[in-house]
């Protein structure tokens, strides 16, 4: 996978100008060949303490933390405006805790450049409301009645059944707000949606119920994995015919008509209509190779640089000397060669440092790279540091970022994992704190 290296991200936001920073950082020798190997009785005794500050003194105090670059976000945002038709709509896609990156902490920097949020669950559409975002919001997901509550009506319903129907308008006669209704039409993915067919009966339902329908959207079944889009092409042609006849039962256009994703509005203009829904290329990732491929064919190399927006930081809890042939974590699966130093990470599976990674992985310290060695417990895990000279516990270590000329992305992570960069992002707990560096 290629690489892509971007400057030192600075990890403490606020509590040290960048001026500062790059003062102190001139203390340090950021160096990628492999230094002479210290005996290991005489490695802490090596240390400079009257030259090296503590990585500790420059980081949040906390044993891990997320670093969100605003300025990142709002490049990517940025580009969707610079190549969507000048005349639709930027909806961010924030379900799942903002892929991972923190709803509320993405939402502060996102507001000034979205038109619309669009999120899962009725539960984050009050979440986004709770943190102060005024934008109307689509709930992309199945609601449950009973998840019908303290909902405003500039929250949109994104509808796959006539079913549904009832108890949105149960809510309104209850609470006096009437939500409006965006149809979800199943044009080839075979998820949610309702078939062609049915367009009239939905609409014949909502008019029933006194509910108003304002939008119509589909979604893309194989537009991200494959430099092949016939069948892309093939919905999109449905689709085309369910706007169509949707303009006949109701006598004129719907004012919001969205099938656009990530890969979808970069590649081919003729699905912006009236919205664009983006979510993972927002955080600066590409939807696939394939989607990246596809831009590069189409326009050349030089183009669109979208920017990752999270970094995911920890620091050294604990040094551990293991003598030649002991072995270390569970199941004993790696075993010293030489006599080593071993850096002991307070991060897990729990924290969403998949358990695969143990002996497979790496991450940077002091610019250099560590491999992950053993088993990735739920809260630990460890990393060979023998080669790295000066190490010491609190030194910053970088799961997710760059460390010097070191770059660890989450398509390299989710790749050893055998997964999407989605999935990765995504499953890092909600409980780690977030900084947004501006």
């Amino acid at each position: 996978m290629e690489e892509q290296k971007a400057p030192f991200s600075f990890p403490m936001c606020g509590s040290i100008s960048p001026d500062e920073y790059s003062k102190e950082m001139r203390h340090f020798r950021w160096i990628l060949t492999v230094r002479p190997r210290r005996p290991v009785d005489t490695w802490r005794s090596s240390r400079r303490r009257d030259t090296l500050q503590k990585m500790s003194d420059l980081q949040p105090s906390s044993a891990q933390w997320i670093e969100l670059d605003g300025a990142a976000l709002s490049h990517n945002l940025g580009i969707f405006r610079s190549v969507l038709s000048t005349d639709t709509l930027l909806l961010g896609v924030v379900k799942a805790n903002a892929y991972g990156h923190g709803v509320a902490e993405i939402a502060s920097i996102a507001t000034d450049h979205l038109d619309w949020y669009g999120v899962h669950s009725a539960a984050e559409a009050r979440s986004l409301r709770r943190v102060g975002m005024k934008q109307p919001i689509l709930v992309m997901g199945y609601v449950p009645a009973g998840e019908l509550r303290d909902l405003d009506g500039d929250v949109h319903l994104l509808v796959s059944s006539i079913s549904a129907l009832a108890s949105i308008a149960e809510y309104r006669d209850r609470f006096g707000v009437s939500l409006p209704i965006h149809i979800k039409i199943d044009t080839g993915a075979k998820r949610q949606g309702l078939p062609i067919s049915a367009i009239e009966d939905m609409i014949g339902s909502a008019g029933k119920h006194r509910l108003e329908v304002v939008g119509l959207a589909t979604h893309f079944a194989n537009i991200e994995d494959t430099l092949e889009h016939e069948f892309a092409r093939t919905q999109l042609e449905r689709f085309h015919e369910a706007v169509e006849r949707t303009t006949r039962l109701t006598g004129g256009a719907l004012p919001f008509v969205h099938a656009a994703c990530s890969a979808a509005s970069l590649l081919f203009r003729e699905t912006d209509f009236s919205m664009a829904r983006v979510g993972i290329s927002m955080y600066g990732h590409w939807p696939s190779r394939e989607t990246k491929l596809s831009w590069i064919l189409a326009h050349g190399r030089d183009g669109i640089q979208l920017r990752p927006v999270l970094g995911w930081r920890s620091v050294v809890g604990q040094l551990q000397t293991v003598a030649k042939g002991e072995s270390v974590g569970y199941g004993r699966t790696w075993t010293a060669l030489r006599d080593s130093v071993l850096g002991v990470i307070p991060v897990g599976y729990a924290d969403g440092y998949p358990r695969v990674l143990g002996n497979r992985s790496r991450v940077g310290i002091r610019g250099r790279a560590a491999p992950v060695v053993g088993r990735v417990c739920m809260n630990i895990f460890m990393i060979d540091v023998t080669d790295i000279a000066d190490v010491d516990v609190g030194d910053q270590v970088t799961l997710v970022g760059t460390d010097g000329e070191i770059s660890i992305t989450a398509e390299d992570l989710a790749g050893l994992c055998g997964t999407i960069n989605y999935e990765f992002l995504a499953r890092l707990s909600p409980t780690i704190p977030r900084f947004v560096c501006r």
